[in-house]
Formats: C-alpha cells, structure tokens, sequence
C-alpha cells in the first residue's frame, strides 16, 4: 500500500549541498520528491560502491553526459570519503549540482575531506515534526514513541521498529565502520546513555557505571553526535554575578531511539522518563523551526547554583556593547494542571539586571491557555503550532 508523502519544511537549494541526518528521519525520501530528474548513485549499492571506491574517477564517466548544471544525487557519501575530491574537480570542470547524502559527517572528516572547502552548503534532515505531521500529530504517541518517519509508517509496530533500528545502528554505523575499537563497552554505555536523556551528565559516573575509562565516554559521545543521534544543549552564562552552570543538558534526537537504547520498549515509563521526553520533544521541535525558518537563534537552558532552573532560553538578540542580550524563556512541565511556583525560575532572571526577557512560556499537557502577569501558559499543541507560526521567537 502507497502511504501519503508527508511534506517536509526543510526547502531544496539550487545550489550544491550536504544533507546529514540519523537513519530513518526521511532522507532519501525528501531527495526523490525533490530531485526525479537526477541522476541518482545510491553508495549502499555494493557493486556500485567497490567500483567507485578503487577508481573514484569513474563518477564522471556514470553521468555520461550530462549538461551543465545537472544534479547529481550521491547517497550514503560517507562510505567512500575520497569521492569528495572528484566531487570537487567536477564541480569546476562540469558545472554539475550535487546532492550529497548520508548519516554521518564522521568517516568524511576522519578521511580528511574539507566538505568540499564552502562550495557545498550543509543541512540536516530531522525526524517529523509537528507542523509536518499536522492532524496526524498526536503528543501522547509522540513522547511514547517518538517522531522516526519509519515508526510513524507503522505505528502498532512502534517497539519492533524502534528495536531493530538501535540494532541495525550498533551494527552498522559502529561495528561496520569502526567507529569505536571495542564493541561491548560501547553497548553498555549505550543503555546509560539512554537513561541519560535531557541531563545534565557526569562523565565519571557513567565511565564507572559502564566501567569504561572516563576518556572512552567522550569519544562514545562524539559518535553518538557525530552520527546525528544526539544533541548537546549549552548552558545559558549571561554573567549575572550569580553561579551559573557551565555544563551540557544531552538529548537524544528522539524519544523513541532514547527509549529504545535505555531498553525500555517493554516496560511502562516513570514521571521522569516522561519529563524527560516532552523536553526531548519541545528541543526537537525548537531546532526544526529554528532552522526551517532561518532563525538560526541560540538555543540554552539557563541554571544556577541556587536552584533557579529554566528549560529553554532562546537569545533572540546578542549583547551589544552596554545593551544586554534579550531572550525568550521556555517552561516545561508533564502535568494537567498549571502550578504557579513553576514561574518563578523565569520572573528571577527577568529581575536581574543585564538581560532583557522578552517573552515568558510555560508549557504543559493541560487544555487551558492562560496569560498569568507576563507568562504565558499553553497546552503542549497550541505552543507547537505557535512556535511554528513565528509567536514564539
């Protein structure tokens, strides 16, 4: 059965461009939506992938010959690094536009390709988001199972999908490539990080609980970002004479591969588990209108040694000289009902002097919009659908 193509926010150039994403967020797909006329080299073709990888050369001679200004689809680009110079050379010599796909940057920049020095603008493909899905949206399945395109084809199959996809990375972006030297303790720090969702980490901790050494953990980090399945969320340091944090919140890219690593498909999910994902959610959602509108703001979570903590901070103007920066702070709660003390992170930082707080947002999984002495309070939908109507930054 042909399922309905969801239309996608992100926008095609027309000019020659990476796009990086996790596996399963839709690249391929996006691709052929876009570009039908293309000539298309799909690199998880093995014979097409030996072929190119002894004589890279040959690139030119699959497009035959094609006119100026051409497109040329590359998937999967990171198997063969060394195409990038010929890339490159046929760029200049033949004028041709190249779309150049993959999971990971990882095994490019190890190869020592310069993504092409500039000449190859980069985007990345995340899962769905709200304001794609529309009416398919539904917040409940969302933070169960996330926002992977390949979960929303079969959603009675959420945790069968889920399973095999953090089976099929394990083995092939970490096994296959190498991308670490020894596979099980990668496995074990894989299920702690799971569990590890939208905190603030401790490297010792999950160096002794996964009884790896401490430096191992970074590296293990670096994969899981280098292959576009985590993000690190900075700390907001406006310099108010207060202790600030200094140390990254980490997120999954989606909640169903973080629920999937933790190996929690099976079994029920707590409070906190839940906590976690609606902010998980609400990041997602952030950095795909954060780009898809070429907004391109600072995204942070703001905390100080007091106590005093705050989701999201997003800087909607830099300091500038004497001026202080103005942002927009975000709340976020799982409960049904509103509770006012939950303000009072984001009213402390309005008082301080040396920034300017724009807007103030609470949002949580109740029906009910209020407007309390400057917050804002909405329902986890109608704060989706204002974000992406540009209301909120």
């Amino acid at each position: 059965m042909n399922r309905p193509y969801i239309r996608r926010l992100l926008q095609p150039p027309n000019r020659s461009f990476f796009l990086f994403g996790a596996r399963g967020t839709g690249k391929s797909t996006w691709l052929r939506q876009h570009f039908r006329e293309a000539v298309w080299l799909d690199l998880l073709d093995t014979s097409l992938a030996l072929e190119l990888t002894a004589d890279p050369h040959r690139l030119e001679a699959l497009a035959a010959n094609a006119p100026p200004r051409t497109w040329i689809v590359l998937d999967e680009v990171q198997k063969i690094p060394a195409l990038l110079d010929e890339v490159h050379r046929l760029m200049e010599s033949r004028d041709w536009r190249f779309a150049l796909c993959g999971s990971s940057a990882r095994k490019l920049k190890r190869g020592g390709a310069d993504l092409l020095a500039g000449r190859a603008i980069t985007f990345h493909m995340e899962p769905f988001s709200a304001a794609e899905l529309g009416n398919r949206f539904d917040p409940r399945f969302a933070l169960d199972w996330g926002m992977l395109p390949v979960v929303h084809q079969d959603r009675p199959h959420a945790a069968d999908i889920l399973s095999a996809y953090v089976n099929t990375y394990l083995n092939e972006e970490i096994r296959m490539e190498g991308a670490v030297r020894k596979y099980p303790p990668f496995a074990r720090f894989l299920a702690i990080a799971g569990r590890m969702n939208a905190q603030v980490l401790n490297a010792v901790n999950i160096a002794r609980e996964a009884s790896v050494p401490r430096t191992s953990v970074d590296g293990y980090f670096a994969v899981l970002t280098d292959t576009l399945l985590a993000h690190f969320l900075p700390a907001y340091r406006p310099q108010l004479k207060v202790r600030e944090a200094a140390h990254p919140k980490f997120f999954w890219v989606d909640t169903g591969i973080a629920r999937a690593a933790a190996g929690l498909l099976r079994d029920p999910v707590d409070g906190t588990w839940e906590g976690a994902a609606l902010e998980t959610l609400i990041f997602h959602e952030l950095r795909t209108y954060n780009v898809t509108a070429q907004k391109h703001r600072p995204i942070a979570y703001y905390r100080t040694a007091a106590g005093v903590e705050i989701d999201f901070v997003v800087e909607t103007r830099k300091r500038q000289g004497t001026r202080p920066p103005h942002v927009v702070c975000i709340e976020v709660k799982t409960a049904t009902r509103w509770d006012r003390k939950w303000e009072r992170p984001m009213r402390n930082l309005r008082s301080l002097n040396g920034v300017q707080v724009d807007r103030m947002i609470g949002v949580y999984q109740g029906n009910r919009a209020y407007h309390f002495d400057g917050v804002d309070v909405r329902p986890v939908k109608r704060f989706l659908e204002e974000l992406h109507e540009g209301k909120v930054f």
